[in-house]
């Protein structure tokens, strides 16, 4: 694997975006400068953050992950502090063309791959372009938290309406002034918002201050009912990959039911729903998520439907977020 490239520009990263443990990092790919947080030793795992977020997302994860394996966090280009890309079109098979470009740089034979959000849609498409290029044994497994998948309908209307010329221009130009709107919409994602931990929204605003931000989230709002497509057209290529499905029961920005549409389509997929929780789990019981993400990629639990003969039972009780991770 080629030696990490170190930052040289750390100074344009605010202290609130960095997380203590990891090597802050950056890599320049076709032209586009890629920023990402890298801690650890062994298996590569990728972290795939969603949308309007950025490696930040992964704050109470990392140093739990980086125990068992080579955790790299990136920014998506156009994302968190990574290069803004003046691109007609961000979709997901531009982004996927690029995970693959990172992970052939670093040499990752083979990877364990995590997404959630906009980066779960992203990790299935990944996959199915790996299989494409002949190269599926680069993705061990997949782990989709929350993922974006047609069978949710929420936002369908509101990002068709986000399309048009008019609201394009509130994106860009009103959008990025109307704090109170952040604040509710990152509220919403909560299943418990008195789980928010202090400093979180300041750290999210941070990577959307960068100029160019809201232009790029535009872009990807105006791919975004193409790429539902390309998720669905992209599951048949790779459902027999082992894959580890989880939710939170209180998701209101994917609806927990379109979950078990999309594990009938996986068909080596186990699927864990977390009972009160919302769609960010690795922030409101980080704990938790750590523990069932490191059972699942080290020892198979739960194990997935080709593993096993009988049905997987749905997990409404999980143990306290403060439980030591078990080793």
């Amino acid at each position: 694997m080629p030696e990490l490239d170190t930052a040289t520009q750390t100074g344009a990263v605010p202290e609130i975006a960095r997380i203590p443990g990891t090597e802050e990092c950056s890599v320049t790919l076709d032209g586009v400068r890629w920023r990402y947080l890298h801690a650890g030793s062994g298996p590569p795992l990728l972290l795939i953050h969603g949308f309007m977020a950025y490696s930040f997302s992964w704050r109470f994860n990392m140093e739990a992950l980086a125990r068992h394996f080579s955790v790299f966090a990136v920014d998506l280009p156009g994302c968190g502090f990574s290069q803004r890309i003046d691109e007609a079109q961000c979709s997901l098979a531009s982004d996927a063309e690029g995970v693959l470009r990172f992970m052939e740089h670093f040499g990752m034979e083979q990877a364990d791959v995590l997404g959630t959000s906009r980066g779960g849609g992203l990790a299935i498409v990944l996959a199915a372009l790996a299989k494409q290029r002949s190269m599926s044994y680069r993705i061990r497994r997949l782990v989709l938290v929350c993922g974006i998948n047609p069978w949710s309908s929420y936002g369908r209307f509101l990002t068709r309406l986000l399309s048009t010329a008019l609201s394009g221009l509130f994106v860009t130009h009103v959008l990025p002034r109307q704090h109170w709107l952040m604040l509710r919409y990152f509220r919403k994602l909560y299943g418990d918002p008195s789980r928010i931990a202090p400093g979180s929204i300041e750290g999210y605003t941070a990577g959307l201050e960068v100029p160019g931000s809201f232009e790029h989230l535009l872009r990807i709002v105006r791919s975004w009912h193409r790429d539902l497509a390309l998720i669905e057209e992209s599951l048949p290529a790779i459902s027999e990959l082992p894959a580890l499905l989880l939710w939170g029961s209180r998701d209101t920005a994917v609806y927990p039911s379109s979950a078990y549409a999309l594990q009938q389509r996986l068909q080596n997929s186990a699927l864990v729903m977390l009972d009160g929780i919302g769609h960010v789990p690795y922030e409101e019981v980080p704990g938790d998520f750590n523990r069932v993400i490191c059972d699942f990629l080290l020892r198979d639990t739960p194990r997935t439907s080709l593993e096993t003969a009988t049905e997987l039972p749905m997990l409404s009780q999980i143990p306290s977020v403060t439980a030591p991770l078990t080793d």
